[in-house]
């Protein structure tokens, strides 16, 4: 069997084993490159040696993580050395392509291909951080601009890599398990209402925890307008597991919410929730309140319009690429009332049912096979260079 037709072995290097989106994208194209018949394992650093937040398909393995200090830069030069050193050993290295999914495994596979350990690498760019600090913003470009091929989740940032940085990408997409997220109720769904004391609604879903890129100060002030109106309205903010460090902007939240005035149990903050948890969260919502400021694709998105809930969305790229006009309830992401129109009028008949329906058509065509697909020819590319 040549080169050009065997199964690859790929590994698929991704920062952290928590439910974040680039985590989530790393897990499932394996599952999917899994089901093609080739043999991808996803790599992460492990501290906890706990593993991964959710089973997969495709095998994984934890890789040992060094103590790291409160300084985000020094923690990310620590994981990148973790990752070298976990790389350093050739019975680790039985790979045909290397496949980065963020900044701090490029720049692991970029020094291993400077030292001759391995031919080259490929990396996905979700998105591009803002950076202050200058050491994350050049380990994050040169990351980028040292890879082999570059993989994006949306067009727009196919266009600002190509004129921010003179680089070329490929668009792969992004998919949804609909097996899995849809509007089929599970017993789950009532021991989760209960725990989390959920009642009459409407429900409101926020999805990535107190973040500013989140914009979930903007939430909460739309929030209070549309508890003004829907009395017994809860919004519940889940998730918020993240590398970089939040907490200047969960503080201001607090004291926003402090001075809101809202009852006790209108704002649930559940933080990460077990991922058997995630498909139930969304069908006991009302609807998905994501005004994001900046996204590279935002999966959370394509879930929960596969679980049949209406979304409310920020009318910015990457959401305009692949959201019609009548697909979702468009806001204006800086200002709250705005937000708080788009949540109202989704709640309410004919526009509520016609999202619902208009969502799913929407997840139906975004399968994680075409992204896994999308993927190949960079692959094949990649394992010629490998047997060279």
């Amino acid at each position: 069997m040549s080169a050009s037709s065997a199964p690859l072995r790929i590994a698929i290097l991704t920062h952290s084993t928590n439910p974040r989106g680039g985590v989530v994208h790393a897990l499932e194209l394996a599952d999917a490159l899994t089901r093609l018949g080739h043999a991808a394992i996803v790599h992460a650093p492990d501290r906890a040696g706990k593993g991964f937040f959710r089973s997969s398909l495709a095998p994984t393995v934890s890789v040992p993580a060094s103590a790291v200090s409160d300084d985000v830069a020094s923690m990310v030069e620590t994981r990148i050395a973790d990752y070298v050193r976990h790389f350093e050993n050739a019975a680790h290295r039985q790979f045909d392509v290397y496949h980065a999914q963020d900044g701090i495994s490029g720049n692991a596979l970029a020094t291993l291909k400077q030292r001759g350990l391995i031919q080259g690498y490929v990396r996905t760019v979700h998105h591009v951080d803002d950076f202050s600090d200058a050491r994350l913003h050049q380990l994050d470009q040169r990351s980028i601009v040292l890879a082999d091929h570059l993989f994006v989740v949306s067009r727009m940032w196919q266009e600002r890599l190509r004129i921010e940085l003179a680089c070329t990408s490929t668009l792969v997409g992004n998919g949804v398990d609909t097996s899995r997220y849809s509007s089929a109720p599970n017993p789950i769904d009532s021991a989760l209402r209960a725990r989390l004391g959920l009642r009459e609604g409407p429900v409101l879903l926020a999805i990535g925890g107190i973040e500013q890129r989140k914009n979930t100060h903007a939430i909460l002030d739309a929030f209070s307008q549309v508890h003004a109106i829907h009395r017994s309205a809860q919004l519940v903010i889940a998730g918020g597991a993240s590398l970089l460090d939040h907490g200047a902007h969960q503080q201001q939240f607090r004291l926003r919410l402090q001075d809101a005035g809202l009852p006790a149990g209108a704002v649930i903050e559940t933080g990460p929730l077990a991922d058997t948890e995630m498909p139930s969260l969304y069908r006991l919502s009302d609807a998905l309140v994501f005004p994001s400021l900046r996204e590279g694709f935002g999966l959370v998105v394509l879930e929960a319009m596969a679980s049949g809930v209406p979304v409310i969305v920020s009318h910015i790229p990457p959401f305009t690429e692949y959201l019609g006009a009548d697909d979702v309830a468009w806001c204006d992401p800086h200002q709250a009332g705005s937000i708080a129109n788009a949540i109202i009028s989704a709640l309410s008949e004919p526009l509520r049912s016609r999202l619902a329906a208009n969502g799913r058509n929407v997840a139906e065509r975004h399968d994680w096979s075409r992204t896994a697909e999308a993927h190949l020819p960079a692959y094949r590319r990649m394992s010629e260079v490998h047997y060279a």
